[in-house]
């Protein structure tokens, strides 16, 4: 960037010469550095000419937005809130920065993502309805929620996870940071157990899937005998996974257990109640 002292210097030599190339070969004997450029040194001659200063002239700085752009806008986003900022900016014909900034400034509003859930039948809300009146009548009991053991697995990759949209890096600079992926990366499937005053767990299962086999290997060998150690008289709960749900898994809780186990049930299997399908939300295990 060229100085006042180099500005000034072409301004003279351009209004001596009125020649650009004579003016860049002064400027190379004089400061002995590549000179400006053509379209420079007639812009600050012309510049002198007008205002007779090659100061920066003060910028009008950013457009006031009118109380009439900002009620068309806050009109547009109550009649349509899921309206993009680019949309809204082609209708109103609103620049979308203007829109941004007064979305997010004059009008305090801010952005939110659309969350994905379970999508649920007539019949599974019925289901849920039914199970909730149960469990509360049940809690009449004092004793039921002592006796209440709730169940979850949960798989958690070894390389980690990143949440691109929840991770922000603040800075002045950007910090151009990675973060490695690596498909079919190993991973561990753990089981936890849970009652009101004591946590079972963790149980770590061998292998990249819990299938019904090694499930009903880990509730033979280790969760029943923890349980048992504690007391007989528990009711234990599980989700309606698809280990849960194999043969040899309700045979052992219809013998172990009988009235005393929550899950996905056949009709003939001794479940205190069915677990409604697609629930996780009922558990705490999943809170």
């Amino acid at each position: 960037m060229a100085s006042p002292q180099q500005k000034a210097f072409c301004i003279l030599e351009f209004a001596k010469t009125n020649s650009v190339v004579t003016v860049q070969r002064a400027f190379r004997r004089r400061f002995g550095s590549n000179p400006p450029c053509p379209k420079n040194i007639r812009r600050w001659f012309r510049q002198f000419q007008e205002s007779g200063c090659l100061c920066k002239g003060k910028s009008p700085g950013r457009s006031r937005v009118s109380e009439e752009q900002v009620a068309r806008i806050r009109a547009a986003f109550e009649r349509s809130p899921r309206k993009s900022i680019d949309q809204a900016s082609r209708e109103l014909a609103i620049p979308q920065p203007t829109v941004w900034r007064v979305l997010t400034v004059s009008l305090h509003l801010k952005p939110h993502r659309r969350q994905l859930v379970q999508a649920l039948t007539n019949d599974d809300k019925r289901k849920r309805m039914e199970f909730c009146d149960s469990m509360l009548e049940k809690m009449e009991d004092e004793n039921f929620i002592s006796r209440l053991i709730f169940s979850d697995e949960a798989t958690f990759h070894l390389s980690g996870t990143v949440n691109r949209h929840n991770v922000r890096i603040w800075g002045t600079e950007h910090q151009h940071e990675t973060a490695e992926h690596e498909r079919d990366s190993p991973k561990v499937n753990v089981f936890c157990a849970v009652s009101q005053d004591k946590l079972y767990g963790p149980f770590f299962f061998g292998g990249n899937t819990v299938t019904g086999q090694p499930y009903l290997d880990m509730l033979q060998n280790w969760l029943f005998t923890s349980l048992q150690a504690d007391s007989h008289d528990f009711i234990f709960q599980q989700d309606g996974a698809p280990p849960h749900w194999h043969l040899m898994v309700r045979v052992l809780l219809n013998e172990k257990v009988p009235q005393q186990w929550i899950g996905r049930k056949g009709a003939q299997d001794l479940a205190l109640c069915a677990w409604p399908a697609r629930s996780p939300d009922l558990t705490m295990c999943a809170s």
